[in-house]
This record gives C-alpha cells, structure tokens and sequence, in this order.
C-alpha cells in the first residue's frame, strides 16, 4: 500500500473508494504503477477482479483534458489505449483500465525486436490515418522554435555552465531557423510526441514470449501532448529511442517497413525512401536536441537527476545526422568548441 498520509493523497483516496465500491469492491490495494517525467502520478488498484489504473494530475501542473480528447481520439482510430472509467477534473483525478506492468522497453532484445515492432507501426498507421486538421494543437515554427530553446537554455548555460559568445549564439539560431524551415515543409499528421518503447505496452494476454506477432500490441500511453504536425516524428521517436539504442541497420529496416505501410496505405510520406529517412533524421535532430534541454530542465528544475544519464545517447544521434548533411557542419563545430559529445567522425572537415 502507499504510505502516503499527505491531503493529495487522502483526496485521491476519499475519490475512488466510493467508485470502488459502488461494484462492490471494498477490499484493494493501491501501489505504485510507473514514473512520470511531468508532475502526473499513476496507482494500480489490484482487487480479485482486476487491476485498473488511477492518474493523479494536479490541476495546477498538468490538464486532464488534452488526456481525455486524445483517448478518445486514438480509440476511435482503433488504436490500443486506456479506456477512461471516470473522472474529476476539478481536482485531476483520471480512473483508467489497466494495459499491463511491462513496457516494451522492459522486454525488448533482438529475439523479439521485429514481433514487437511490426504491431507498433501497425498502431502508427491507424493513428496518422484518422489525421484531422484543426482538432489538435498545430506543431508550428513557435511551438519547434521554443522546444529548440530548451538545449541553450537548459543543457548549455544549465547543465554545462557555459555563457555562448554572440557568434555562437548567431550560430545557433541560423541553425535552429534550417532545422525548423526543414522540418516545416514535411505533410501534417496526428503526432503522438513520445512514440517510443517506454510508452509502449505489451499486452498482458499476448506476451513478448510468445512467437509470432502479439494481436494487442501496442498499448498506447502518454499521449496527452499530441499535436498535427509533421508526418516524420513518431517513427524518428520510435526508432531513435530516448532510452535504448538500436544498430543503424534495425533502424534502417523498420523505418523502411513503416514507410511501405505508410505509402500503401495513402499516408503523405515521400515517393523515395531516402527522402523519407532525410526528414526522418531532420525531425529527430530536432527532437533530440529539445531532449537535451528537458533531461537537463528535470534535473536541475525537478530534481530528477537520472535522465542526464541518457543525454550521451542524445548527443550522439545529433552529431551523427549533423555529419551526414553539410548544411548542418555549423552545429558539429559548436558541439567541438563546447566539447559536447566525440571528435567528428574521420573524413568530415569541420
């Protein structure tokens, strides 16, 4: 049980029971179900006939209601997600079914790789599929440019104590300004904005040790920021993980797997794969150098130093796409004069 006397927690409590026994459940127990990189908090209540999941999302901190519209949203699109048993949005408590205990991050090896993420581009389709303009929040060059703002402000003059010199600040904003350009003439779909294993859940009922591909998976949660935005960003997110990383040719084999679903389906990705795997790296360029700036924010701002123990991951998923296209070298020797990061790879001139 939670050992947690605090008046959130009575007020969380004081709301399911109620709930609960409306069904005639009086006997549970409430334990811990996941961290969360925002202020949310989520409970499994384990009874004899189930398990469910409560969200606890102070209203001063976190909104509910982006939560609700996008479950519904990805529902109806056929996709695997929590179903919402009740709610009260005046205090940011959310009853939710439960899609299990493991992640696909906590299952995945190369045995089970392609059976797990077959089903996941499955989901993708379905989602970008149901695309809508005007019901999602737009991901435009603001929205792009402030997540970009995060990796000066957090990572560089936080995280590395560095004060940048008017020439490289310049440096940087031409850069941000290609990268956001770039990125902008991509097609719009529905954008989950965490598509990546630790979001991912492998159905109870359909367990990654079972051959053959899994008839549920994925569950899909952590949705709440989703947007219409470029048709590239989920799969640069699932494929360039922000926990675990994969050999380029996995990488390559189901970026290019997605693509011919995308484009069967009638999804707007590019004719060319290679245009495709372009916009791929373009778009997680810009994902992973606004990680850099949350996972430096959430230690220094939260108080959660664990997640700078990925930002070498980070760092490098950035000079390897800076590398690749000459345009983006400015970057690269900013990286080598704050010593961000390896030496450029031999046979590039910076």
């Amino acid at each position: 049980m939670i050992e947690d006397a605090s008046p959130r927690m009575q007020a969380l409590t004081a709301w399911i029971q109620p709930l609960l026994a409306s069904e005639g459940i009086t006997d549970y127990q409430l334990t811990p179900a996941s961290e969360d990189a925002s202020f949310r908090r989520y409970f499994r209540i384990t009874n004899s006939s189930g398990t469910r999941i409560v969200m606890d999302a102070p209203t001063a901190l976190e909104d509910c209601r982006p939560f609700i519209k996008v479950a519904g949203l990805m529902n109806d699109a056929g996709v695997n997600v929590p179903k919402i048993l009740a709610h009260d949005l005046a205090h940011g408590f959310l009853l939710l079914t439960d899609l299990g205990k493991q992640t696909y991050l906590d299952v995945l090896n190369d045995d089970n790789f392609d059976a797990l993420f077959r089903p996941a581009n499955d989901a993708l389709v379905k989602w970008q599929l149901a695309s809508k303009p005007g019901v999602l929040p737009l991901y435009d060059a603001a929205l792009l440019q402030r997540e970009l703002s995060l990796f000066p402000d957090w990572y560089i003059a936080k995280h590395l104590q560095v004060e940048l010199s008017s020439a490289q600040r310049e440096t940087l904003s031409q850069m941000f300004a290609l990268i956001v350009n770039t990125n902008l003439t991509q097609k719009k779909v529905y954008v989950h904005c965490d598509y990546m294993p630790r979001n991912l859940m492998v159905a109870d009922d359909s367990p990654a040790s079972v051959p053959g591909e899994p008839q549920n998976n994925p569950g899909v949660i952590d949705f709440q920021d989703a947007v219409y935005g470029p048709i590239s960003y989920d799969i640069a997110s699932l494929y360039r993980d922000a926990f675990i990383s994969w050999d380029e040719e996995q990488i390559l084999d189901g970026t290019i797997r997605y693509w011919e679903k995308a484009k069967k389906a009638g999804l707007p990705v590019p004719a060319a794969f290679d245009d495709f795997y372009r916009d791929v790296e373009w778009m997680g360029l810009q994902r992973h150098l606004r990680i850099l700036g949350i996972f430096a924010r959430i230690n220094y701002r939260d108080g959660k130093p664990k997640y700078l123990a990925d930002t070498p991951r980070f760092v490098h998923y950035v000079r390897k796409t800076c590398e690749r296209y000459q345009e983006l070298w400015p970057l690269v020797r900013l990286f080598n004069a704050l010593k961000i990061g390896d030496a450029p790879m031999t046979g590039y001139r910076f």
